[in-house]
């Protein structure tokens, strides 16, 4: 056998090479024994977060939660499982071990009658509870405790599953539990004003998630997250484009793109709408016309509804905005609302399809007052419409201000299904930089009474159909929709404290009826922390937030008063262009004499709108809350308010009392500094001295354009503007974002 000859080279050289291999091998192991550093909190995880119970309060929930019995035999079932796993997982430190059957102390059941046989066996009433609805219950099985979440559907048991990860996240008892929850209302749906090109019109978190360009082949895994964020508030619906819609999104193309997205969503609940161009038929689709009564118009809708359901059987239907802001519609041909919806209903009603039509209208002519043109066009279309339409009303008359009073059509259709349609981007209330929870303003609008049938008629009972319910309501259709805030950013929504406006108008939608503080007390408990020292001022902060905002851009009633086209900023001087209702001097019509809008009997008479008891208190000055008294009343400078002062005095304290709450907003956020990660309350610091600059200078700007008509002094020890008001007109931002 001849051997191969070694040096004293080489055994130097393989001395060195075992010494270098283990080196690296005690680093590695170093490394993996050493703590690791934590992930920097970016916000992307939202109000999932899932961080570990502290180990002094897991024990009770690791002793309830000992198992985990969910079938998985289904896509929705498996993301079902999947959350609860990945919750408690988080949560516990480790997932309770699955199981087929209960067979231990502290079994977590999920399912249906039909997908266990231990919930069917237990015989709970669930048939009330719809198909979204759910009971998480303390039960025996066996002789053994146990925790059970069942519903009627897989949708409903997910429901339950993400209400019962969030009493952990609230760290709430687990004994004893006796849970009932069915949604009020059928369609509680995000409307993403997202653009082919991924621009976002009024959109302050980047670009539109939806990547239309990569799809339908490469579908990132933000689409799950945020049908994972979606279903954990119960939102069941998504409009993916922009009502100011393109035709190209109802091409094949665009048709197998957003099929795509539906496959995504529809384990979570979600269903899929588009926003329709009404004038696609002429786009598109070859015709002359876009007349909904012409045969052949009405012909090619049919067959693009059949084109999509075959592409995506459970989708929604249209959501349309039609003769406003220059949108082609029926009124184009003569033809009314009612005809242009009817027309696409009739296309989509064998597939069981909605059309959402949008009541956001005004013509081409400016009218006497904007707030009364809705409310003149379509009140005489109400029973009209067929059974699957639904009328889409924003809160106010005028366009998502910060503060409006309840729109008048609220109450006023009793045959048609109104859907509320709130702004969840904040176009009006400081883009994504300024702190203004609207939890507040949503619940505001929702208690407000209409009295359309007596003391008690609130919006809430309106949208939710118990108003009308059994007496001329006929179709049962409910809703509530949402303008999404939702972007590229890794936050999702451009700031950490936006994300609790997208979760409260979920949870609202959800049950109106619900308490705004209570929604924000949760979200914080979820999103930053437990400890009552954190939670107590943040819900205090959040609970002041919009107020502060309106008193330092639109106290007192005024409305629309933002820069031109990109509404950044104060505005109050914007006067001239193609029409005078995209002006604010349109609105405040402020002169020597007074301020305000009159929309009394002896003004444009928008008051009669109301219902008489409304309409009497609206009338007289004396009787307005004076938080609507301009949007009202024109009233003079030395006009008494309820505080003694004069109104242009009242008006500068307003002004000056926003820009002091936001200082003190920045005191409680710098106080919780070494509660809150580091990432985070670096990032809200910094949006917070934001906001108390730009309050600064809505207050200021304001006074100083008012003052030239008040010719009044300020009130003694109120500081005048830092600057004349030629400075503050002087200000261009050709390049805000969100107008396109």
């Amino acid at each position: 056998m001849v051997r191969a000859s070694r040096t004293p080279g080489d055994s130097v050289h393989a001395a060195r090479q075992q010494t270098g291999f283990l080196a690296l091998a005690l680093l590695l192991l170093a490394a993996l024994l050493l703590p690791r550093p934590a992930l920097a909190e970016d916000g992307y995880d939202l109000w999932l977060r899932y961080r570990p119970i502290p180990e002094s309060e897991a024990a009770p929930y690791r002793a309830r939660i000992a198992q985990l019995v969910a079938p998985a035999t289904t896509p929705s079932q498996q993301a079902t499982r999947d959350e609860l796993v990945r919750g408690l997982g988080g949560l516990l430190g480790t997932p309770p071990p699955l199981a087929d059957a209960a067979g231990v102390e502290g079994a977590l059941i999920v399912g249906t009658p039909a997908s266990s046989k231990q919930i069917a066996r237990l015989g709970l009433a669930t048939k009330d509870l719809g198909r979204e609805g759910y009971r998480i219950r303390s039960v025996e099985i066996d002789g053994r405790d146990a925790t059970v979440i069942a519903a009627n559907t897989d949708a409903g048991a997910m429901h339950g599953a993400f209400h019962f990860l969030r009493l952990l996240q609230t760290r709430q008892p687990m004994a004893s539990l006796d849970i009932r929850e069915a949604p009020r209302t059928q369609l509680r749906m995000l409307n993403h004003w997202d653009n082919l090109t991924r621009h976002v019109e009024r959109g302050y978190a980047g670009e539109s998630i939806w990547d239309w360009h990569k799809l339908p082949d490469y579908l990132s895994p933000r689409y799950t997250d945020y049908a994972r964020a979606n279903a954990s508030i119960g939102i069941n619906a998504t409009v993916l484009n922009n009502v100011n819609a393109s035709a190209q999104q109802l091409t094949p193309m665009y048709i197998e793109k957003a099929a795509a997205l539906a496959n995504v969503f529809r384990p979570y609940g979600i269903r899929v709408f588009l926003s329709a161009r009404f004038s696609a038929p002429v786009e598109i689709g070859g015709l002359k016309t876009a007349d909904p009564l012409d045969p052949q118009v009405r012909a090619w809708w049919k067959a693009k509804a059949d084109d999509i359901y075959k592409a995506i059987p459970d989708f929604g239907g249209f959501l349309v905005k039609a003769n406003s802001e220059g949108q082609p519609g029926p009124q184009d041909y003569g033809r009314t609302h009612a005809d242009g919806a009817n027309m696409m209903a009739d296309a989509v009603k064998p597939h069981g399809g909605i059309v959402i039509w949008r009541a956001f209208v005004y013509s081409h002519e400016t009218p006497d007052d904007r707030a009364k043109q809705a409310y003149n066009e379509f009140v005489p279309l109400d029973g009209k419409f067929r059974g699957n339409v639904m009328v889409q009303v924003k809160n106010g008359a005028i366009d998502f201000q910060p503060r409006e009073p309840f729109h008048p059509l609220f109450g006023a259709m009793p045959k048609t299904p109104l859907m509320m349609e709130f702004q969840i981007t904040k176009e009006y209330l400081g883009f994504a930089t300024h702190l203004a929870y609207l939890g507040p303003m949503f619940e505001e609008t929702l208690r407000a009474d209409t009295y359309a049938r007596g003391k008690g008629s609130t919006v809430a009972k309106v949208i939710d159909g118990e108003l009308h319910r059994g007496t001329l309501f006929k179709s049962g259709l409910t809703g509530m929709a949402g303008v999404a805030n939702i972007g590229s950013d890794r936050n999702w929504s451009g700031s950490h404290f936006d994300q609790a406006n997208w979760y409260v108008f979920g949870r609202l939608a959800w049950n109106p009826e619900l308490s705004s503080r209570d929604i924000a007390e949760e979200w914080t408990r979820m999103t930053f922390s437990n400890d009552a020292a954190v939670v107590q001022p943040i819900v205090a902060m959040m609970m002041g937030s919009r107020e502060a905002v309106v008193d330092y851009m639109t106290p007192l009633g005024l409305h629309h008063l933002m820069g031109r086209s990109h509404h950044y900023g104060p505005g109050p001087w914007v006067e001239g262009g193609p029409r005078a209702d995209w002006t604010s001097v349109y609105y405040h019509r402020a002169t020597k004499d007074g301020i305000g809008f009159d929309r009394t009997t002896r003004g444009s008479d928008a008051v009669s709108q109301y219902a008489k008891p409304v309409a009497a208190q609206f009338d007289d000055p004396a009787k307005t809350p004076e938080e609507f008294l301009l949007w009202f009343h024109h009233l003079p400078w030395d006009y008494t308010t309820k505080s003694g002062r004069t109104l242009w005095d009242e008006l500068v304290v307003h002004y000056s009392r926003g820009v002091d709450a936001v200082a003190d907003m920045r005191r409680t956020w710098d106080g919780l500094s070494g509660k809150i990660d580091p990432e985070r309350h670096a990032q809200v610091a910094t949006f917070l001295s934001i906001q108390q600059k730009e309050a600064q200078w809505w207050r200021d700007a304001s006074i100083a354009y008012f003052q030239t008509f008040s010719q009044r002094p300020l009130p003694e020890g109120y500081a005048p503007p830092a600057h004349p008001l030629d400075y503050y007109e002087s200000l261009e931002f050709p390049f805000a974002p969100g107008n396109g």
